[in-house]
């Protein structure tokens, strides 16, 4: 990335600091319970993806309980958290496909690449999803590109307009700087919830307007 890209990146890190802090959250080495977590968020709220694992946590005592459950019991139990007819068949696959006691401790010993391998090569895990794991359970230098990621960096300049998703996690771990990937994702994502939506983007009060190149265009095109 050129070097005048990477100023242009610390700009908006630093302004979107300014908004919504420095987000900061340990490692908690929970590998497993981060990917099943990922999954229930998938279409969903995270109110509703909480309440659908915590329902699952408390009607199983285990990984291994989850996986050998009959699928209806499963289903219902992460029915707040929608499509949980597909979501519960995806889960026990998941399960089905590892070790559910040496998982975490085999994914921690891993490289980065070594466990996106290993992850998306699980049933229905893709890019955004092995990335949320390694990131959020191990620390590891990779970083989740959703929709509202997508969105405000394509609107900044950051990604290619249309970029397939897993160019745009390349392109999103080439600018971001190390040591901080959770930061940016975290802020990137509260500024396309909060400010930068899809369909009429608050540009009056977003705090990246002068480092947009869309800017206003967005509003009056709306």
């Amino acid at each position: 990335m050129p070097e005048l890209n990477r100023a242009r990146v610390r700009r908006i890190r630093d302004r979107l600091r300014l908004v919504y802090g420095r987000p900061f959250a340990p490692p908690h080495g929970q590998g497993l319970d981060e990917l099943i977590l990922t999954v229930l968020s998938q279409s969903t709220n995270d109110r509703n993806r909480d309440v659908a694992y915590l329902a699952l946590r408390e009607r199983f005592e285990s990984w291994a309980a989850v996986r050998d459950a009959p699928n209806a019991e499963v289903e219902l139990a992460i029915r707040p958290g929608g499509i949980s007819k597909v979501k519960s068949a995806r889960i026990q696959d998941i399960l089905r496909a590892i070790d559910v006691d040496t998982f975490d401790a085999a994914l921690a010993r891993m490289s980065v690449d070594e466990g996106r391998e290993l992850l998306v090569g699980l049933p229905g895990v893709g890019r955004k999803t092995a990335a949320c794991v390694l990131l959020f359970a191990y620390g590891k230098r990779d970083i989740p590109v959703d929709t509202h990621v997508s969105r405000v960096g394509t609107r900044l300049g950051l990604f290619r307009e249309k970029a397939p998703f897993e160019e745009l996690h390349d392109a999103m771990l080439a600018l971001t700087p190390r040591g901080q990937e959770l930061e940016f994702h975290v802020n990137l994502l509260r500024h396309g919830r909060r400010t930068c939506h899809s369909r009429r983007p608050k540009c009056e009060d977003c705090a990246l307007l002068r480092l947009c190149p869309t800017g206003y265009n967005l509003r009056q095109a709306d």
